[in-house]
């Protein structure tokens, strides 16, 4: 028996060491720097990147802006990598210009007389790519200067391909919206809009280098300038010019252009809307869809534009205002930048404020009470609306700085207290982390200054501000009394959230255009007001034609043999697809299509009922198997060119969909899961991305320590279905199935599934992954810095975790590695499908919409449309290979994309298969909550499962496990 004193000892020793290992999970890493290398390691290095351009200015405070100006001719390029090819021609245009791809790089000299700061133009021409905006980085002297620089855009341009036309009900069609590329300059911007003027750069006097590496999208150039931006003088100073050279009114009949009528756009999102809120918009009907407006919230980021072309009939000063409605952003403002022939007219022009209305309302610049008059010459002019921040712009700027200060704050916060701290326990923080503490009282004051700024710009107290002040008093108060930062901190981390979701909010300048107005000086404008008859006589008639329009229906309505389709998304989508059915599948074939939009569930009553459609698009994954079974839906291969069809896509998109050596259905959509991981963080920790799951055991000490996690998803109220991607992921890699031969029963008794169970549990008992979280919020924020996730999370966070662009990337999800040395990373796959149904009237006419309908040319423009619906959110995830390399996906992650999809896997779809993700569920919750014994529960659950097959197979008649035993005695 051990001896008192010896145990003492040993108590003692084990209590040092509990504590000493406590202190190293206190251990707090650097600051999150981020570092761009050059060619010799060298880079940028600042806390907090979003403020190093100031930081970068701030060096060079003292240095002049000299007035000289630098051209260089792109051709006199001194290196490029890859190859650039020299052209001339594009845009009609002799002169000799380089193209530059999607990747490498291209550098030039340039001598410089006097050192300081300059503005760069680029003389640029947007080369047909994948349609998104481009993107460059730009290096001086070998240096990434700051991090604004690595994240230059350049525009693409746009137009609506043709006139307004109507489908047989009377309805305007939407244009598509195409490139419409021509040569324009264009100074290096904040890509974010947080600066009202262009990046400045630090030039030494002699030999400078400049390289542009390409980062998505190509493009040529004809030249750069290296000079100072002009500047704008102010109205009264034009004023008076224009009095001194003898302008004259213009007294003729005013002009007015229909917003929806725009010559040019900076984003295919720009196309034009109908409005039928109101009965003075132009053109109106109370029934039919008319296209009358543009803008609205699609036109609210920095940096969009919409152009006009305005042919003025005279030389002389004219009266220039908008017929506009801005009834989105209530308490505030949205802020637009005038152009006429690309130059801002006079410094006011630079910043249009939109208040706030209900209505229509005529807007114009003034000054002084009196209205801004514009001196144009006779001919055509160009006047363009550009979105801007305006004087909102270093509000914003500043609170984007203070929320990446405070996720820093937060993260560091919980290395020590957990996300989840004792509230009754004092965990020192004024001594352990004593800088975060200060840092909490600075970011504080910061934010309450902001807030008087934002009330000072919008003239009143509302809930924008109320946000800052309630962060403000929070982090003063914690900073006032550390001790109760641990009750304070669930608090902190949904004030943080509610601070980068008014960040995403404030950013946003929606602005709608009805018409133009270019008139007299001494002619009124027009009256736009409704007036309360006029708004019931709206009303009624909009009433009458609700029962007499078919809103259901979309676009041409055909009697006759028609082929009929259903469709179960949203009316965008439907209306896009008509719009493509009607521009080439009908003219090429010959076969006219009813096109209607449904709701999901009631495509299987109505095929019961015989009402049903030819085919039905945007399935389930699990609907084509299901409607199979009951003889519902077509089998496709016995149509000539299957098999040439099904090369579009990866075996996988197929598996679902097949059934009693049939297939039923052609995939239109296809996702799987990809690793996302936080840059910055897994630097910070030294930590690299894992390959294989050793790699994520390895890894996971660290993470844990510092009271961070990984995240691999499970079935939840907000996820279903979650769980089965997570367990088929570590199945397939195991070298394991779902279902034996034919679907007959499940094969999640055999060696390799229950060792997949077991790893896959173990996660979660062992090392204590978290069974429920928001991965998007938690991954914004920092606490869980690594996961896995559906790849269509990538449009997520490009759209709407502005904060962190260039701190995150995504790769191929880590493997099992096998005895060979080889890494198997496969992972399962989900989609929507196309089906042909039972009743269909002209099957061969029904295959040859499928197969348009799948192929590479429609399923790039439908991806393309939808982008340009609803921006980079709505990246269409086609199953067809080679349309989804053509949609606008950066050359690296495309390749990212690519690296994973070679081990996407389908799950088989069989009768009685939706008890396997369910109690794959219940067998996960009794392991993870009752700790059951995994290969026990697993084997249970596989006799319910099993259960559950053989009574579906009894229903459709088909051989079942029993009948194979007494057929082979087994």
């Amino acid at each position: 028996m051990m001896s008192l004193g010896r145990a003492t000892k040993i108590a003692v020793i084990l209590i040092l060491l509990a504590f000493s290992l406590t202190i190293s999970n206190f251990i707090v890493p650097q600051a999150n720097v981020s570092k761009a290398q050059d060619e010799d390691g060298q880079g940028f290095t600042v806390g907090n990147i979003r403020d190093d351009y100031e930081v970068y200015l701030s060096e060079y405070k003292n240095a002049p802006r000299p007035q000289e100006s630098i051209n260089i001719s792109a051709t006199d390029f001194i290196d490029a990598n890859p190859t650039v090819e020299v052209v001339t021609g594009l845009g009609n245009t002799p002169a000799k210009a380089v193209k530059t791809g999607e990747e490498g790089y291209i550098e030039w000299d340039v001598n410089i007389e006097t050192a300081g700061l300059y503005n760069i133009k680029i003389e640029y021409y947007p080369i047909q790519g994948r349609g998104s905006s481009i993107e460059r980085e730009l290096w001086i002297n070998g240096r990434l200067p700051f991090f604004g620089a690595s994240h230059l855009t350049f525009s693409r341009i746009w137009a609506d391909e043709g006139d307004v036309k109507q489908d047989n009900r009377g309805n305007d069609i939407r244009p598509s919206q195409i490139e419409a590329p021509r040569w324009q300059w264009s100074y290096l911007w904040d890509y974010m809009g947080y600066y009202n003027e262009p990046y400045y750069f630090y030039f030494k006097a002699g030999k400078n280098t400049v390289r542009l590496v390409s980062v998505k999208e190509p493009m040529a150039i004809k030249s750069i300038t290296i000079e100072q931006a002009p500047k704008s003088l102010p109205y009264e100073q034009i004023a008076a010019a224009y009095e001194q050279q003898g302008y004259k009114n213009y007294e003729g009949k005013p002009i007015k252009i229909q917003g929806e009528d725009a010559y040019l756009k900076s984003d295919p999102t720009l196309y034009p809307l109908n409005d039928r809120a109101s009965p003075t918009t132009e053109p109106y009907d109370p029934s039919k869809i008319r296209l009358n407006t543009i803008g609205g919230y699609r036109w609210n980021l920095p940096g969009q534009w919409i152009m006009w072309e305005i042919d003025v009939p005279e030389d002389g000063l004219y009266r220039l205002a908008f017929k506009v409605r801005q009834n989105m952003v209530r308490g505030s403002f949205s802020n637009r930048r005038l152009l006429i022939d690309e130059k801002v007219p006079f410094d006011e022009a630079g910043d249009l404020k939109f208040e706030y209305k209900n209505d229509w309302v005529m807007y114009e610049l003034t000054k002084n009470a009196q209205p801004c008059l514009f001196y144009l010459t006779k001919g055509k002019h160009e006047v363009k609306l550009e979105v801007t921040l305006g004087d909102l712009a270093e509000i914003i700027r500043t609170i984007e700085s203070s929320l990446y200060q405070l996720n820093e704050a937060y993260r560091k916060i919980i290395m020590v207290t957990t996300p989840t701290p004792d509230p009754y326990r004092d965990y020192q923080l004024d001594l352990q982390i004593p800088d975060v503490i200060k840092e909490l009282d600075k970011q504080g004051n910061i934010i309450d200054e902001m807030a008087q700024q934002l009330i000072a710009y919008t003239g009143q107290r509302g809930s924008q501000s109320a946000i800052l002040y309630r962060l403000s008093y929070q982090l003063k108060d914690m900073a006032r009394r550390p001790d109760r930062i641990p009750r304070m901190l669930n608090d902190f981390k949904t004030n943080i959230g509610s601070l980068g979701t008014w960040i995403l909010s404030a950013r946003e300048q929606p602005l709608e255009i009805d018409y133009i107005w270019l008139g007299s000086p001494t002619k009124q404008l027009p009256e736009v007001g409704t007036s309360l008859g006029q708004k019931a006589l709206h009303e009624t008639r909009a009433l009458i034609a609700s029962f007499t329009e078919d809103y259901n229906s979309v676009g041409n309505v055909y009697g006759g043999e028609a082929l009929k389709v259903w469709i179960q998304t949203g009316r965008d989508q439907a209306q896009v697809l008509k719009q493509i059915i009607d521009d080439t599948f009908t003219p090429q074939t010959g076969v006219p299509v009813n096109l209607e939009l449904v709701q999901p569930g009631t495509l299987l009553p109505a095929v019961v009922a015989n009402i049903g459609p030819d085919v039905a698009l945007q399935l389930g994954i699990s609907d084509p198997v299901n409607f199979a079974t009951r003889h519902a839906a077509i089998d496709l291969t016995q149509f000539d060119e299957f098999d040439e069809v099904a090369k579009r896509f990866h075996d996988s998109a197929l598996v679902p969909y097949e059934f009693n050596d049939g297939v039923f259905a052609l995939p239109e959509t296809q996702s799987f899961p990809m690793l996302f991981y936080r840059t910055d963080i897994l630097d910070e920790l030294n930590l690299q991305v894992p390959q294989t799951w050793q790699n994520v055991f390895n890894i996971l000490p660290v993470i844990q320590k510092n009271h961070m996690d990984f995240g691999i998803p499970i079935s939840t109220t907000q996820t279903p279905g979650a769980g089965m991607t997570s367990f088929t992921m570590f199945l397939y890699q195991m070298g394991g199935k779902l279902y034996k031969e034919d679907g007959i029963a499940t094969a999640l008794d055999e060696e390799e599934a229950i060792e997949a169970f077991k790893m896959w549990t173990e996660l979660y008992v062992n090392y204590k992954f978290p069974v429920q979280y928001d991965f998007a919020n938690r991954f914004r924020i920092g606490e869980m810095p690594i996961g896995i996730a559906d790849y269509q999370t990538y449009n997520f966070l490009s759209v709407f975790a502005p904060e962190i662009r260039g701190l995150w990337d995504f790769a191929p999800v880590p493997g099992t590695e096998k005895l060979d040395g080889s890494i198997d990373r496969s992972v399962p796959s989900g989609g929507t499908a196309a089906m042909m149904v039972r009743g269909v009237k002209d099957k061969n006419a029904a295959w040859e919409f499928l197969k348009w309908w799948t192929s590479t040319e429609t399923q790039e423009r439908f991806g393309r449309e939808m982008e340009s619906l609803l921006g980079a959110a709505g990246r269409y995830p086609t199953a067809n290979i080679e349309a989804l390399e053509k949609l606008p996906w950066p050359v690296k992650d495309y390749k990212n994309l690519m690296a994973q999809w070679q081990w996407v896997k389908g799950n088989p779809e069989v009768p009685g298969g939706y008890f396997t993700p369910r109690h794959l569920d219940n067998a996960f919750r009794e392991v993870i909550y009752s700790g059951e014994d995994p290969r026990e529960t697993i084997l249970d659950y596989v006799r319910v499962i099993n259960d559950e097959i053989t009574n579906k197979r009894i229903e459709f008649g088909l051989p079942t496990l029993e009948d194979l035993k007494d057929k082979t005695g087994r």
